[in-house]
């Protein structure tokens, strides 16, 4: 088993997911899931790993939509994808094909060539595509839809508020519609932060109050995260001082990430050395200084001034300061007397609201007391770095 920092990584090389993979799929026998995690803990991987060893009785269907800018785009892929399904079992997608040749649809040698989608049709397009691909009741249709929640945002940038507002409609009609439909929807950015600000814009429904949300966690520092670095260590034929004490050390220094952990792996077979707690020090120490962001940190800077409206971000960056430069769990009351040296503020209610969203982003987190402190001493081991604290 090679590192393979960020590439694909085979469904039988996937470690530590499989009681999380069953708890998944325990969830989709009665609803759809929003699967959430901080960035880079391998959701991807998860789902395709979920697509390529289906249930019995259940047709997978998994596709990535970070490139999708329109409704009318999404409906095409979903066409496009259903017809690929339907084809391998020499079945006719009638109510969707009848659609789209009643707009200008042709079909030329077995494949259908799509007409250009007006902005009245996609939703008539996904609604028959889907009504197609469920009316044969034989098995449980489950969509894997990585990236959804950016390309609701891209839509919002692209098509406007409404757009984006109709297409989550529509998505939570057809589950209530269709029996036998699941949808699993993961991203590299939370449903959340696009949720919120089309709430500002008006919008009032709850499109996934349905759905279950599953967190993704880092794997067990203990267990898990040992297995993978063992087995890595091995593939690259890595020497070190005690295996198995180094591989416990680099689990606890990245906190069970495993994107970290390849990236430490490739690095160490780089380097042909001897592996010391020291020689992982080093390694990790560099990463989180890399001029290039390898481990693309600087995502947790950049995206509060991408998903947080301007009177947020003070109180954002405050917050995940003082945060960062305290080594005790803070009350609200402490935290935010801390604040107020930082900036002028009397807003109780909106420091509460901007710790609410730090949280959902998996910056910050409350222990039993309800204090709050960074979720991961990686990451705030990062922002203090990056912040000067």
């Amino acid at each position: 088993m090679k590192a393979n920092p960020g590439g694909h990584i085979p469904p039988k090389e996937l470690i530590g997911r499989d009681e999380l993979i069953a708890d998944i799929w325990r969830r989709l026998e009665g609803r759809s899931v929003v699967l959430s995690a901080e960035r880079r803990m391998g959701k991807t991987s998860i789902i395709k790993k979920m697509t390529a060893e289906p249930l019995t009785g259940v047709l997978s269907v998994w596709r990535d939509l970070e490139q999708v800018r329109t409704p009318e785009e999404f409906a095409e892929l979903v066409f496009k994808d259903v017809e690929e399904h339907l084809g391998r079992s020499k079945r006719t997608a009638l109510k969707a094909r009848s659609f789209l040749s009643s707009i200008g649809g042709t079909e030329i040698g077995g494949v259908f060539k799509l007409p250009q989608l007006q902005l009245q049709h996609w939703k008539s397009l996904l609604s028959h595509t889907i009504e197609d691909l469920t009316a044969h009741q034989d098995y449980k249709l489950i969509f894997f839809w990585d990236e959804l929640p950016l390309m609701i945002y891209n839509i919002k940038q692209s098509s406007g508020e409404i757009a984006a507002m109709e297409v989550l409609d529509l998505l939570r009609d057809l589950r209530q519609t269709h029996e036998s439909l699941r949808m699993v929807f993961t991203g590299s950015i939370g449903l959340h932060n696009v949720l919120s600000g089309l709430k500002r814009d008006g919008y009032a429904n709850d499109p996934v109050n349905d759905m279950a949300k599953v967190d993704v966690p880092p794997l067990q520092v203990n267990s898990t995260a040992i297995t993978l670095i063992e087995a890595l260590m091995d593939g690259e034929n890595i020497e070190a001082t005690d295996k198995n004490a180094v591989s416990v050390f680099l689990a606890k220094t990245v906190d069970g990430f495993p994107f970290y952990i390849q990236h430490v792996v490739e690095q160490l077979a780089i380097m042909k050395k001897i592996v010391t707690e020291d020689l992982i020090k080093e390694v990790v120490g560099h990463f989180l200084i890399d001029d290039n962001d390898a481990w693309e940190m600087r995502h947790f800077r950049t995206r509060i001034d991408t998903y947080y409206l301007p009177e947020e971000r003070p109180y954002a960056l405050g917050l995940l300061d003082i945060l960062a430069g305290s080594d005790e769990p803070l009350s609200f009351d402490k935290l935010f007397n801390l604040l107020k040296t930082r900036i002028v503020t009397e807003d109780t209610e909106m420091a509460r609201q901007v710790l609410t969203l730090i949280q959902l982003d998996h910056y910050i987190t409350r222990n039993m007391d309800g204090a709050y402190i960074f979720r991961f001493p990686i990451s705030r081991r990062w922002w203090r770095l990056e912040r000067g604290i």
